[in-house]
């Protein structure tokens, strides 16, 4: 039996993506800053990889059409969040995280935690303080019994060499390295049966073409590849979480990047949010390297009150008299949760 939905959620197919890293990740921060690194892959990120592969693959009119330009998107796509294991982590709801303050775990030191804690708070299910602990390297809640972390933040060295051998020029990139059997995870939904019907084999290929060669920076070192994409075929939200309480009023949890459509009626007086600024640079054969109109997004773990699911927009943020659009994809992709959890 399907399990009830709220309202202003509707059971929407979907596929969850676990992503198994052979070599390191660079994920560039926001400060663009070399020595640093990202923890999140994040949605906008990730619907740009896909589109590159998507126009390697000869679909990136028809790739375009159906999501960055149109007001429904066909397919929409979460951040990319940290999994040991068979364990899912994510960015807690804010509303709910941190837990009040215990003795023996900084609650406030996760950035990420298993969706089996986001389910139990959510039922009022206090945590239990020995069965947990936080893994510095990752920020990640992990069972007290883990014997290793998810991944670690590593600065590697290395020098651009001039074609004559003469000039040499020492750099440094920051990456994460990943333990073994951990990696990063996304859902994608699709927007109805035929759009699944049409991109889901699409969309598997265009992972397997990023699987072999890279997602983020630093592709060019090798970096950023994976084992073949493992997907698993499901519908929202029963993919992530088991169903909830009904009764009370319905909030939205973010699981991507959001940037508000014109249509979106969300009540910015309550829930719980907070706002980044993306950039970046453009990778294109019209401009390379050229730095994008800055966007100012709904973040991952927010809480908003809308009466619908928020839909989200499309920025075109290329720079001036560039010669076709770039765009910023803040489609949002959230899970319904109770405003207020169980008592």
């Amino acid at each position: 039996m399907a399990s009830a939905v709220p309202v202003g959620h509707r059971s929407t197919s979907s596929v969850l993506v676990r992503l198994r890293p052979t070599s390191p990740w660079r994920i560039g921060p926001d400060s663009g800053d070399p020595d640093r690194v990202d923890r999140i892959y994040h949605s906008d990120s990730l619907y740009s990889a896909i589109t590159s592969a998507m126009a390697r693959l000869g679909m990136l009119d028809e790739w375009l059409g159906e999501t960055a330009r149109a007001e429904e998107p066909a397919v929409r796509v979460s951040s990319c969040f940290p999994f040991c294991g068979d364990t899912l982590l994510v960015v807690p709801p804010r509303h709910i995280w941190p837990p009040l303050a215990s003795s023996k775990v900084r609650w406030k030191g996760a950035r990420f935690v298993p969706l089996t804690v986001v389910e139990s708070l959510l039922a009022g299910r206090p945590l239990a303080e020995d069965g947990w602990a936080i893994d510095g390297p990752s920020e990640c809640l992990l069972p007290a019994s883990a014997s290793a972390g998810v991944f670690r933040a590593s600065v590697r060295s290395g020098a651009a060499v001039d074609r004559t051998g003469e000039g040499v020029a020492p750099f440094s990139t920051a990456c994460l390295e990943f333990t073994s059997g951990s990696g990063l995870w996304f859902v994608a939904a699709f927007s109805c049966d035929a759009a699944s019907e049409r991109w889901r084999e699409r969309l598997h290929a265009a992972l397997r073409l990023l699987a072999d060669s890279g997602f983020g920076g630093e592709r060019s070192r090798g970096w950023g590849r994976a084992e073949m994409p493992e997907i698993v075929e499901g519908t929202l939200p029963d993919l992530l979480l088991k169903p909830g309480d009904q009764t009370t009023e319905t909030a939205h949890w973010m699981l991507s990047l959001f940037h508000p459509a014109e249509y979106d009626v969300v009540d910015w007086e309550r829930g719980n949010y907070s706002v980044t600024t993306r950039s970046g640079r453009v990778e294109s054969e019209g401009g390379w390297g050229e730095t994008k109109k800055p966007t100012r997004m709904v973040a991952e773990g927010s809480v908003l009150i809308s009466p619908s699911e928020p839909r989200g927009s499309a920025a075109d943020v290329a720079p001036g008299n560039f010669p076709h659009p770039v765009y910023r994809v803040g489609f949002g992709l959230s899970l319904p949760v109770p405003l207020r959890p169980a008592s």
